[in-house]
This record gives structure tokens, C-alpha cells and sequence, in this order.
């Protein structure tokens, strides 16, 4: 019977400083990309995906069998809702239609 409380004893050591050694490295962490996060400030009314002049991609999945140049268009419009207007194709479009930027 005493040999097995020895066990449960020091079983429940390790978790323990496995635990702060855990809760040490999260907070530190956390401290560096806070402090990281506090230096860049990123202006969201002109740091948009899209601006009216550019061209766009569509996604091949969403037109199969058209070439590149057949998917590419201008941006005419930029709306608030971070929709686009295209010259050529009617509707609005949203960012994930497109393939990334390059």
C-alpha cells in the first residue's frame, strides 16, 4: 500500500512542474506578440484586397475551361462591404472567388 501512494505522490510532482513549465512558456509568448501586435497599426480604409483599376482572377473551379485571360477583369468598384464590382460581368464579387495575389 505504500509503494503506491510513493507512486501517485510523484506522479503528481511531474504534472505539476510540467504544468508551470507549460503556464512559464504560454505567458512569455503571449508578452512577445503582444508587444509585437502594439507596433503595427494597419489602416483598414485604405488596406483593402482590391482597388478599382486592377485586374482580378477568377478561380479556375468557378469558370473551367476558360484560359487565364479569359478569367481576368478590372476592378471598377470598390464597395464598403469589401465586395467589387467588375467591368464586364454583372454582380458583386467577394475576395475568395479569385485566385491570391501574387
Amino acid at each position: 500500500m505504500r509503494r503506491r501512494g510513493k507512486r501517485i505522490v510523484r506522479g503528481g510532482l511531474a504534472m505539476l512542474a510540467g504544468g508551470v513549465a507549460a503556464g512559464l512558456f504560454v505567458a512569455r509568448k503571449m508578452r512577445s506578440t503582444r508587444d509585437k501586435g502594439s507596433k503595427v497599426r494597419r489602416d483598414r480604409e485604405h488596406d483593402r484586397w482590391a482597388r478599382p483599376g486592377m485586374e482580378v482572377i477568377f478561380r479556375a473551379e468557378l469558370m473551367p475551361s476558360r484560359e487565364t485571360e479569359e478569367r481576368t477583369f478590372r476592378v471598377v468598384e470598390l464597395l464598403p462591404s469589401g465586395r467589387v464590382r467588375l467591368d464586364g460581368v454583372a454582380g458583386e464579387h467577394t475576395e475568395n472567388e479569385f485566385e491570391p495575389l501574387r
